[in-house]
């Protein structure tokens, strides 16, 4: 099984989440950072991009063997589908079209949504951005693993299966630990995405099926892109939650790996990122920080000091109803 993980709990912190305060900081001393806010009006043209690379390849894929369609899925479509997936994530931010225009940027959302199979962008929007405003809670935060899975997942091997499997954690973690009402909006986006599923099967076959859904999980587990899922917050150096990742995959993900900037400033795009830490070096430079995803998921697997329980949480301060 491996060694076992060091630590039995989370690592609980009653001071505040970091971003708020360092954003006033950094405001205060660089308020030329506002100029960055709005949107990228380039953003929608790279996503169509990306999405007409998929629906190409379809093309060329739907009458392959199943080798083929699973290498495939692993090594380009699922790649194209978790930056999809992180465009959904830039879109929840509202920023392909602005917060003057809330609709267009849902309705992208759901459009984007389309090559990765499984209905997700609404839902998403309303978890993330509670992920931003209540870090760490106990909660409201359903990015931190549960008790359960930092118990059943707690050693070398486990830790390795728990990396594959991230991706029914992550779809099935907040269903179940913080449940909230269906909306309308995610009703539409389940019954628009069942809708193209159905075209894809009945003109491409169910290879092309698989190619979209399990090409989106198997990026989503042991893969280097959903290296960003651990470097992001799970605590590598004791007292910090948000870790940056300044490393090459930057480039198709929309600069995700720029996470403690996108946490102090939501309300840049992905693009700018790299422009809030040019601007502001003094306050990232000396972050802990992430150069290789890949070598995140080695280091998350074989380290007993980093695994589930690696993470800062905090007390729910809500009330109960």
């Amino acid at each position: 099984m491996g060694a076992h993980v060091s630590r039995d709990d989370f690592e609980w912190t009653y001071t505040e989440e970091p971003h708020a305060s360092r954003r006033k900081e950094i405001l205060a001393k660089y308020p030329q950072i506002k100029k960055l806010f709005g949107y990228d009006p380039n953003f929608k043209w790279v996503v169509f991009g990306m999405m007409s690379l998929q629906f190409i390849s379809w093309f060329f894929l739907w009458d392959k063997s199943w080798p083929v369609i699973l290498i495939f899925a692993y090594c380009f479509g699922g790649v194209i589908n978790h930056s999809l997936m992180l465009a959904i994530h830039e879109i929840s931010h509202n920023l392909a079209f602005g917060h003057s225009r809330p609709l267009a940027n849902r309705l992208l959302g759901i459009f984007v949504n389309l090559p990765i199979g499984l209905p997700f962008a609404v839902s998403f929007k309303g978890y993330h951005l509670e992920h931003h405003r209540y870090q760490g809670d106990e909660k409201l935060d359903t990015d931190i693993p549960t008790l359960l899975e930092a118990k059943l997942f707690c050693t070398t091997l486990g830790k390795f299966f728990w990396v594959m499997l991230q991706p029914l954690f992550y779809v099935f973690r907040p269903v179940v630990t913080y449940p909230k009402k269906p909306t309308l909006w995610e009703f539409i986006n389940v019954v628009i995405q069942m809708s193209f599923n159905t075209f894809v099967v009945q003109y491409f076959g169910w290879k092309i099926m698989v190619y979209m859904v399990v090409g989106s999980l198997m990026a989503m587990g042991l893969h280097p892109v959903a290296g960003h899922f651990i470097s992001e917050h799970y605590m590598f150096r004791k007292g910090f939650e948000t870790y940056s990742y300044y490393g090459p995959l930057n480039f198709i993900t929309f600069n995700v790996g720029y996470h403690n900037e996108h946490h102090d400033f939501p309300a840049v795009p992905g693009s700018k990122l790299p422009e809030v830490k040019r601007i502001a070096p003094e306050y990232y430079d000396n972050l802990p920080q992430h150069h290789s995803w890949s070598r995140v998921l080695y280091d998350f697997v074989m380290d007993p000091d980093i695994g589930p329980y690696a993470r800062i949480k905090r007390k729910h301060k809500g009330l109960d109803s």
